[in-house]
């Protein structure tokens, strides 16, 4: 099909309220022979995407032709350029590629040029909400303290970040104490259909009418799919892929398959939206959805809200796909109503009414594989202990807890006596993205805590409950509902607005319980109403992490045990002796929408988002810097001039045709970006531990790996640093420790990777399947180049990790089908010889020969992990960065 056209013609008027538009129609693309009805709603999306960003040199009638003449099956990748309309970020993986903005400035005046050239030219929202921790909890105060050591910790962090605001245009910041980003995104930032004067990156003005076109997104956190929910396109990249697209380059992505999920029926009473999510997880995980785009649709749809939606869309990252799309519809313009954009909701719906991006319900697209779900289906369960997709039903729980030995251990905190055992809950946790924006988990969870205080009940003194709304809206509709008083009269005091116990900010026990849970060898368990769940993440004592509904994370708090049976057994006992169950407390799902109807208005969106780019007196009054390149100061422990811009070249030097590796880890399958590179609390002993110690820094004022992210000093001391990571050279041994050879001495590794630096060894890993599963961490990927990692060798990749790799200038292989690192006989102390490197192409087949130490050898073949020649360029230039600041040089 060749459609020789340029897209001028399809601009056309549109009136909303009396006001006019201009719109690229791409309903006209019919009369070119394009079958419009058939292209799944998420492509019809990228279908217009290019057809305004046509200008005859990065995007031309080729990828019209390309995108609109979408198939469900690619043999080969087929590249499109996507131009997203706006990025968003927080704090963790923002301030890294803030400091990258900030280097590339310093970079540039180096060679001679002017360092405003790096400067974002598309809106950039970074929302400060993954800072706070949860050191106080349970009482009214909790919040302010949180709030207050959260600004002493970070005031570093905070005041690089205002300066970016001052110094950045199109960099807007919201402070700290204001929601997780997902949700500010979803309830304020988000648009769905933008109305702009300046439509093209050109900035070139489109008639007298400002332009309509779809909110397009990517963002630095692999949760902001949860925008899906509102008919926004929207995922996860890496830091570096999105400083890329600030700068002006096209986001190059392969055309997706669109698996879809056909919905049937409506969830039964006493089923929550929470284990819908996780149901979904556990089935597209099995679809093996990897780099694929999810588009839900079906009558069922129709019987979830945005809420509802964005709740599984959100879980994207966990069953693996690039997003999890649901089409704009009659739900999408209730939600923009009900969140105070009124007039958005005309424009949305009118806007795409006219150009077939509005889901009626009757639309049958085209998909590469129909998943079918009748949400009559599901029901409560929870996941864990460990991994997303690892669904239990609830009624089947204690069966699937392994066996624990029963050992208990009393202990004495604050004149209350406590039994500690095997199965204990110490953490449970209402927080995260993926179920404070639906208002009926929440208010359920509330009306829970009533009636639980009505029966008498309490929860036990060793679990540690905590509250994290990731909006200030929230606090509201409780309050005015008088909901808030019986949360906290169970111990679910507001201990932050912000992402906490979910990416690890859960804070520290009680000294006694850490201690008890050491010297006993206990195996206790967490519960939170969050997304992730994997090996030492939510806390280093914890080893059983399980995700719930709010509704039972209060349940479980109650019990104060994971080993339970809640159909049969009691979560208590009343005052009089007699036993609690979960059906005495469950609230009617009719109280729960009234209460929702009556409370939850678009007065309280107006009045919370007012101000929401102003903070509190603590971020007002912070001193900012003026320079237009930052002042960097060598003292700082949390802000450092990066080192990839030391010894830059305008030119490119030509690459190695073969290097010769030793293999720094050998890991098995779903090593996550946890694993990789931790977020949580810092170890003393641990490398990075050690280093704050030598720069005068004490244990207690450690904060997080996450937190000082700008410090790559901290960051490559820790990558490789969870202290349950299992490489197979130090097995059965767990923890940032590996064998240097060929001397076969056990060390941690960072200091072997420094001691390889030294004497000129490049280095690889070895990995299993689905490595680099979890959050969209750059520094997963810039950790891994900075201590001498060439390439790595995976029986599979998660999507963004591999492209965080690609964007740092690591070679990702993958073994051949079949085959792994096992199956070939490598135990990891060979050297590993790498040829073919030169002349690069997507996909290609080279040759590693792994030569043992007795002079035998072994041959494979592996396959670049290259997907599109723009992956190639960025590569050979050493990353996406490198391309980019010679690019602008030019």
């Amino acid at each position: 099909m060749k459609i020789n056209t340029s897209n001028q013609e399809f601009l056309q008027e549109i009136k909303v309220n009396g006001k006019s538009y201009s719109f690229y129609n791409i309903k006209l693309l019919t009369d070119k022979g394009v079958n419009m009805a058939r292209l799944p709603f998420s492509i019809r999306v990228l279908v217009e995407n290019i057809l305004r960003n046509m200008n005859g040199t990065t995007v031309t009638e080729k990828e019209l032709e390309l995108i609109s003449g979408w198939k469900p099956w690619y043999i080969e990748p087929v590249e499109i350029p996507f131009h997203p309309a706006r990025v968003l970020m927080q704090d963790f993986t923002g301030v890294p590629a803030v400091v990258d903005l900030a280097a590339m400035r310093d970079a540039i005046k180096a060679q001679g040029g002017d360092p405003k050239k790096i400067n974002p030219l598309i809106p950039v929202d970074l929302v400060v909400d993954h800072s706070v921790q949860v050191d106080h909890y349970g009482t009214a105060q909790a919040l302010e303290q949180n709030v207050t050591k959260e600004y002493q910790r970070n005031s570093e962090r905070y005041a690089f970040l205002k300066w970016a605001q001052r110094n950045f245009d199109n960099f807007k910041a919201v402070p700290p104490n204001s929601g997780i980003c997902h949700q500010v995104n979803l309830e304020y930032l988000a648009r769905v259909v933008m109305a702009e004067q300046d439509a093209n990156q050109d900035g070139k003005q489109e008639g007298n009418f400002p332009l309509l076109y779809p909110d397009t997104l990517v963002g630095t956190d692999s949760h902001t799919t949860m925008i899906n929910g509102a008919g926004v396109m929207g995922w996860g990249v890496g830091g570096i892929e999105a400083e890329a697209v600030m700068l002006g380059q096209p986001y190059f992505m392969s055309i997706p398959e669109v698996v879809g999920v056909h919905l049937t029926g409506e969830l039964r009473p006493g089923v929550t939206t929470t284990d819908l999510a996780l149901t979904v997880t556990q089935i597209l995980r099995e679809q093996k959805v990897v780099e694929k785009f999810v588009e839900f649709f079906g009558k069922g749809s129709k019987n979830l809200n945005v809420m509802d939606r964005a709740t599984i869309a959100n879980m994207s990252p966990e069953y693996g796909a690039t997003m999890g799309f649901f089409p704009v519809d009659e739900k999408t313009i209730e939600y923009l109503e009900m969140t105070n954009r009124a007039e958005q909701a005309r424009i949305t719906e009118a806007y795409a009414k006219a150009t077939g991006l509005f889901y009626n319900g009757e639309e049958t697209p085209e998909y590469s594989k129909v998943v079918e779900l009748d949400l009559a289906s599901v029901e409560p369960c929870l996941a864990g202990p460990s991994r997303p997709q690892d669904r239990i039903s609830l009624n089947e729980l204690k069966a699937s807890v392994t066996p624990l030995e029963q050992k208990t251990v009393s202990l004495q905190i604050d004149d209350q006596e406590m039994m500690l055992s095997n199965g204990s809950i110490v953490i449970a946790a209402i927080t995260s993205c993926t179920n404070t924006s639906n208002p009926f988990v929440l208010i359920g969870a509330a009306l829970m805590a009533r009636n639980a205080l009505a029966k008498g009940l309490k929860i036990p003194p060793h679990v540690k409950t905590s509250f994290a709304p990731g909006s200030t809206v929230v606090a509201d509709y409780l309050r005015k509902a008088d909901l808030l008083t019986p949360l906290e009269g169970l111990g679910f005091h507001i201990a932050a607005f912000g992402c906490t116990t979910c990416i690890g900010n859960s804070g520290p026990l009680d000294p006694a319980i850490e201690q008890a849970i050491t010297d006993n060898g206990l195996s206790v368990a967490s519960v939170l109403s969050g997304n992730r769940n994997f090996e030492a993440r939510i806390h280093q004592k914890i080893k059983g992490n399980y995700l719930a509904s709010p509704m039972l994370v209060v349940a479980f708090a109650l019990c104060g045990r994971i080993d339970v049976d809640m159909k049969n057994e009691p979560l208590g006992q009343n005052a009089h002796g007699e036993p609690v169950y979960l059906h005495d407390i469950w609230p009617e799902e009719t109280e729960i929408e009234y209460l929702i109807n009556r409370h939850v208005s678009d007065e309280l969106f107006q009045r919370n988002y007012a101000t929401i780019f102003d903070g509190d007196i603590r971020w007002q009054e912070m001193p900012v810097a003026e320079e237009t390149t930052f002042p960097w100061d060598a003292d700082s422990d949390y802000i450092k001039n990066p080192p990839y811009f030391e010894d830059f070249q305008a030119q490119t030097t030509p690459g190695e045709e073969t290097i010769k590796a030793r293999a720094l880890l050998l890991l098995g399958d779903s090593v996550t970006t946890d694993h990789i590179s931790p977020a949580g609390a810092i170890p003393e002993a641990y490398p990075a531990g050690q280093y704050l110690v030598e720069q005068g820094v004490s244990a207690e004022e450690f904060n997080s790996y996450g937190s000082r992210r700008g410090n790559h000093e901290v960051m490559m001391r820790g990558t490789f640093g969870n202290i349950r990571i299992k490489n197979q050279l130090v097995a059965p041994k767990e923890g940032s420790l590996t064998r240097k050879f060929p001397e076969n001495e056990e060390m941690f590794v960072y200091e072997a990777a420094m001691q390889y630096q030294r004497e000129g060894t490049p280095l690889v890993i070895l990995a299993g399947k689905e490595y680099g599963t979890g959050s969209s961490r750059d520094w997963a990927a810039k950790g891994t180049q900075l201590l001498g990692v060439k390439a790595v060798i995976a029986e599979s990749y998660e999507r963004i990790h591999r492209s965080n790799l690609v964007g740092m200038g690591v070679l990702p292989l993958q073994f051949s089908e079949g085959e792994s690192w096992q199956s070939l006989g490598l135990d990891g102390s060979e050297f590993f010889v790498l040829s073919g490197l030169s002349d690069l192409t997507p996909g290609k087949a080279l040759q590693v020969c792994a030569e043992k130490a007795d002079g035998s050898t072994v041959k494979f073949i592996v396959l670049a992990k290259l997907n599109t020649d723009i992956e190639v360029t960025y590569y050979q230039h050493g990353g996406i960065l490198p391309y980019v600041l010679r690019k602008l040089m030019r």
